[in-house]
């Protein structure tokens, strides 16, 4: 890996951890289901636009079932469950729970090839799920009515992304550029029968409010599609994973800063045990890490 590619990596996971920051800034006004809407909306029309000045071929006829799938379990089904837990959750909580998405991953990897797990990493999913079981143990006891469903929410939304890896690794193989486009307009799709049925506005959004819901479309969703598809390209799927031990670390630190979110003994706890076991399950190692020279 290249000095270049790390300070992308990063930055990546920078991006990645204001997503929870954005949401909480815009899912009140909006609900979650225009919230997303306008997420999924604004990342497609971005991609397109980038498309036509790159000269990108998206070849939509010809993978419009995968993009549907893709779009249903990679964008649609997580987007809207962690669009309702981000109501109750904090983004620090979110961005562990999401971080279990490699671990799912990899059990329903096993499942899918039917093979027995390696001990390792069996030990990683016990691990990972000692994580949120302190995490969930604690929260519960300060949430308010429903904070079980948020949790419950947060962590299907991790279950549905590790889904959509397994797809991914096993389905079609449209250009980078092409799938990510290809998913974020299949979920916008699937979502607007949702979106034109859903009870009007309580509140009008605020200047604030549209800014979240616009950096979230177009920064969280366009740009960090773009960076990550490049990041694969040049350093491998392995290497890029390790950018999800930093998300939550960047996802605190906003939620810190600009929403003076506290961090308990059980966040800091929870997301070591989570995060190890994330690596035992991967085969994390820090020698994907090592710099290279640039050629």
């Amino acid at each position: 890996m290249t000095p270049s590619s790390f300070a992308r990596l990063v930055l990546l996971a920078a991006i990645s951890g204001a997503t929870f920051l954005f949401m909480r800034l815009s899912v009140s006004p909006f609900g979650p289901s225009r919230m997303i809407f306008g997420r999924l909306l604004l990342g497609a029309l971005f991609l397109w636009l980038m498309a036509v000045l790159w000269g990108r071929r998206l070849e939509l006829a010809r993978y419009w079932r995968h993009y549907l799938i893709l779009g249903l379990i990679n964008a649609l089904l997580p987007f809207l469950l962690t669009g309702y837990a981000v109501q109750m959750l904090s983004a620090s909580l979110l961005s562990v729970l999401n971080a279990t998405s490699p671990m799912w991953a990899a059990l329903l990897g096993a499942c899918w090839r039917r093979q027995r797990p390696p001990l390792k990493v069996l030990a990683g999913l016990l691990l990972g799920l000692a994580g949120v079981a302190v995490l969930a143990g604690v929260e519960t006891l300060s949430l308010p009515a429903g904070g079980g469903l948020a949790l419950t929410a947060g962590l299907l939304a991790a279950l549905s992304f590790g889904l959509a890896s397994v797809y991914t690794a096993h389905g079609p193989s449209p250009q980078p550029h092409a799938n990510a486009l290809g998913t974020l307009a299949a979920g916008s799709l699937l979502l607007a029968p949702l979106v034109w049925s859903a009870a009007p506005m309580a509140a009008t959004p605020t200047a604030g409010n549209w800014l979240a819901l616009l950096m979230l479309g177009i920064l969280c969703s366009g740009i960090a599609y773009l960076m990550y598809f490049r990041l694969v390209a040049e350093i491998g799927p392995a290497a890029t994973l390790t950018g999800t031990f930093l998300i939550p670390v960047f996802a605190t630190l906003w939620g810190v800063l600009f929403l003076q979110e506290s961090v308990g003994w059980h966040t800091l706890a929870g997301a070591l045990l989570v995060l190890s076991g994330t690596a035992m399950v991967t085969g994390f190692s820090l020698r994907a890490l090592q710099f290279k020279s640039a050629s």
